[in-house]
Order: structure tokens, then C-alpha cells, then sequence
């Protein structure tokens, strides 16, 4: 099975870095809030009493997480895409591990984000940024295991409908809510009591407050958000498994 997905991770990488085009595009809408969002954010931030370098240690951690949830959850599409093509059927009759098919997409994904995420903390820092390196490492592990989660779910939810139609507004619909309430654009501490309550049954509220922990050099808060992402993980890989593994018989 681990050479089965090496194998099949190799070639989706090649296709990811023949047409490159499409790495860069899912790093558009990250990069238009950093730059456009980013200055108006801060200064809400330091209006309130946070120096102006902290201020953009609490906003692009939420970036990253917007970055992780929108480019993982669109994977599932070429999922789609290939099934109709008939590529999946082609690939049900070869000796490869069905796991490795969908491990392979995954670790794919994953680096593509990952990459995506160093650029744009790169782009930050002419803006201010300013992160000890250990923080920024730790945030990009964040980054690999919500694109483990988010890229699994999606290929499971891909396999399951088989239709954009359907897919496109199922992901809008959620979407949105999870960005907002993760506290993605600004801290939940700053929102009223009862929308600070409910965004605390978002997982990835979480996972955000324990990035800008990280950015902001406080790694005994890292713990929590650190646990939160490592269940989402182990769970929503599990789904992608089953569900993958069962529409591949």
C-alpha cells in the first residue's frame, strides 16, 4: 500500500506541476484579503489596543485557515470530473491499493497547501508580519492536518453525489458559516457573548486560536487546537477511507 500511494502521489503531483496555473489560483482569495482586508483588519485590531505587529500575527493565521478550508474543500470536483470521464473505472481494474487511490490524491493536496501557506506568509511579512520560525512550523503542520481533514471529506462527499450541481452549493452553504464563526477575519473574544458560545461548537475556531498562539509565541496555548485538529483528522480520513474504498468495489 505505501508504494501503491507513493505512485499515485507522483503522478497527481506531475499533473498538479504541468498545469501550475491552478496552484496559484487557489492562492487568489487569501492573497486578496491579506492585502486588501489585511490593512483594514489591523487597524480595527489596534484600535482596540493591539500594537500593530500582533495585530497581523492574529489575522494571518486566520488567512491560513480560509486558505485550508476553501482549496480543501473544492478538491472533491476533479473526483467528480475523472468519474465521469470514466478514469476511476479505468483505475478499478489495475492491482493498486483503493486506499493508496485516495491516500495518494491526499498527500497531493496536502503539499500543494502547504506550499501555498509558506508563499502567503511570505507575502505578509513586507505588511508587518513578524513570527518566531517555531510558530510558523507548527502552523503549517495545522495546515497539513486540515488539509488531510477538509481534502478527505471532500472526495468522500464528491464519490457520494457525483454531481457539481449539487456539490457547488452544499460546499457554499457551509462554507461561509464555518469561515465566519471560526473567527477567521477577527478573534471571537471581540464578538458578542452569544455568537462567541455558538462558534465554540466549530472545530475550527479552535485551530485558529491555536495558531495565532503559535504566530504570537505562546505554544502551551497550541495544546488544545493542537487535539481538536488531530481528531477532525483521524476521523475525517476515516470517512474518506470508507466512503472511498466502498464506492471502488
Amino acid at each position: 500500500m505505501f508504494r501503491d500511494t507513493v505512485v499515485v502521489f507522483r503522478r497527481y503531483l506531475r499533473l498538479s506541476l504541468r498545469n501550475p496555473i491552478w496552484i496559484f489560483v487557489g492562492l487568489v482569495q487569501p492573497v486578496v484579503f491579506l492585502v486588501f482586508f489585511g490593512p483594514l483588519m489591523t487597524r480595527t485590531l489596534e484600535s482596540s489596543g493591539t500594537a500593530p505587529a500582533a495585530a497581523w500575527q492574529l489575522f494571518v493565521p486566520g488567512i491560513l485557515v480560509q486558505l485550508s478550508l476553501f482549496s480543501g474543500a473544492f478538491v472533491g470536483f476533479a473526483v467528480i470530473a475523472e468519474w465521469r470521464a470514466g478514469v476511476i473505472e479505468r483505475l478499478r481494474v489495475t492491482p493498486v491499493s483503493r486506499l493508496a487511490l485516495l491516500l495518494g490524491r491526499v498527500l497531493r493536496d496536502v503539499a500543494v497547501m502547504v506550499a501555498q501557506a509558506v508563499v502567503l506568509i511570505l507575502t505578509a511579512l513586507p505588511f508587518g508580519l513578524r513570527a518566531p520560525l517555531g510558530g510558523v512550523l507548527i502552523s503549517l503542520g495545522f495546515v497539513a492536518l486540515l488539509a488531510l481533514s477538509l481534502t478527505s471529506l471532500s472526495y468522500a462527499l464528491a464519490l457520494a453525489l457525483r454531481s457539481e450541481d449539487t456539490m457547488a452549493p452544499a460546499l457554499n452553504i457551509s462554507l461561509v458559516p464555518l469561515m465566519l464563526l471560526s473567527g477567521v477575519l477577527l478573534p471571537m473574544a471581540l464578538a458578542p457573548k452569544w455568537l462567541d458560545t455558538l462558534s465554540r461548537i466549530i472545530p475550527f475556531r479552535y485551530v485558529v486560536d491555536a495558531m495565532r498562539a503559535a504566530f504570537t509565541g505562546h505554544p502551551a496555548d497550541v495544546l488544545p487546537g493542537a487535539a481538536v485538529a488531530t481528531v477532525l483528522c483521524v476521523l475525517s480520513v476515516a470517512v474518506g477511507i470508507r466512503t472511498f474504498t466502498r464506492q471502488n468495489r
